[in-house]
């Protein structure tokens, strides 16, 4: 049961109704995902949502279900068109666990999206709050959930203190998830408790006078809400640095070449990289470009979760298509009006769309 509050005076069936009653009147019921649902546009929905604001998915929503109705169509395609639709999405890790996860469904599941939370988070890129989610909307059985807007909505209620990312806090969390949800409702249950951390219970001017657990949250009731969930401990972000070689040949074509399936933009299609204190002749020679001129253009910041990255572009102009530059590579000679369906980094985007500004270059 609740411990030390107003809230946790409620039983579980009492604060599921409060919550639901609520949901009923104001939650959200016509997201592209929640129309003609399926367990394949569910999961699809919430691997989109993962990190990323309702607005900014809708669009690629529509686009990757367009492209890709169900999971047997998602498997069946490349990578590298899965990537494209993605493009602009970031954490390119969604999108090839996505992929991957399509094939292992095919190939073990007969197309089948599994409905048991051990067989989802089997699946690449599945979770425990995303199988939860999945479970509850998809199939309508019971699971908890904790994305980021449940965490936000439980630890204001409930006043749990520490950082959410902590193992001791994470548990309580979890409890009370498991506590709460209803069994009678499990799917709107799981959106109303998700669409309230969304549309009121925001991290930043919560609409706290319009919150149906207004009465029972302990940090509205204590003057507290701006200090739940509690932050991460500050440390400092390391920067990294790199080169980003953009080589153009004479008829107007960008040499990019494609990352590893792992890591940093893995699968994605960059500029070749390399080593920032190497002097240019020796990357050049490595790399056997047989360079007419470059040009150093100004450095471009590129943030990720864990680092930032320092980017210096240098300009490289080739005789002709220089079939030996990078090679022993996956690479293409990229023109932005060539109809190229492949993902790009974002950095890559912004340099290749001043390529295009600037015209000829050198």
């Amino acid at each position: 049961m609740f411990a030390r509050s107003d809230a946790r005076s409620l039983n579980e069936a009492q604060f599921a109704d409060k919550l639901l009653t609520w949901h009923d009147t104001h939650g959200r019921k016509d997201l592209p995902w929640q129309l003609h649902r399926t367990p394949y546009r569910v999961w699809l929905s919430e691997i989109m949502l993962q990190q990323t604001q309702v607005a900014t998915v809708i669009p690629y929503f529509e686009r990757f279900t367009e492209a890709f109705p169900d999971v047997g169509a998602l498997a069946a395609a490349p990578l590298d068109r899965v990537l494209y639709l993605w493009s602009g999405l970031g954490y390119y890790a969604r999108a090839r666990n996505l992929h991957a996860a399509a094939i292992h469904i095919v190939e073990r599941f007969a197309a089948e999206m599994p409905c048991s939370l051990e067989a989802l988070m089997e699946l690449p890129g599945i979770g425990r709050s995303t199988a939860g989610a999945i479970r509850s909307i998809a199939f309508g059985k019971p699971a908890p959930i904790l994305d980021g807007n449940v965490k936000r909505v439980l630890t204001r209620i409930h006043a749990v203190s520490g950082w959410p990312g902590n193992a001791r806090v994470a548990r309580e969390l979890w409890s009370l998830a498991e506590q709460s949800i209803s069994h009678e409702r499990p799917a709107d249950y799981a959106q109303a408790i998700m669409d309230l951390g969304a549309t009121l219970c925001t991290r930043a001017s919560p609409a706290c006078g319009a919150c149906p657990m207004k009465e029972v949250c302990i940090a509205q009731r204590e003057n507290s809400v701006d200090r739940y969930p509690m932050r991460r401990p500050k440390r400092a972000l390391p920067t990294r640095h790199t080169r980003m070689l953009i080589v153009k040949n004479a008829d107007g074509d960008v040499l990019l070449e494609q990352r590893p399936p792992t890591g940093i933009w893995g699968g994605l299609w960059c500029f070749p990289e390399a080593d920032p204190d190497a002097p240019l002749n020796e990357i050049f020679q490595q790399a056997r470009i047989d360079a007419l001129n470059n040009e150093r253009w100004s450095h471009l910041s590129h943030t990720f979760t864990h680092f930032r990255l320092e980017i210096e572009p240098i300009v490289v102009r080739v005789d002709a298509e220089a079939p030996q530059v990078m090679e022993g590579r996956k690479r293409l000679w990229y023109k932005d009006n060539d109809g190229h369906q492949i993902g790009l980094a974002a950095p890559v985007k912004k340099l290749l769309a001043k390529v295009a500004a600037e015209g000829t270059l050198l």
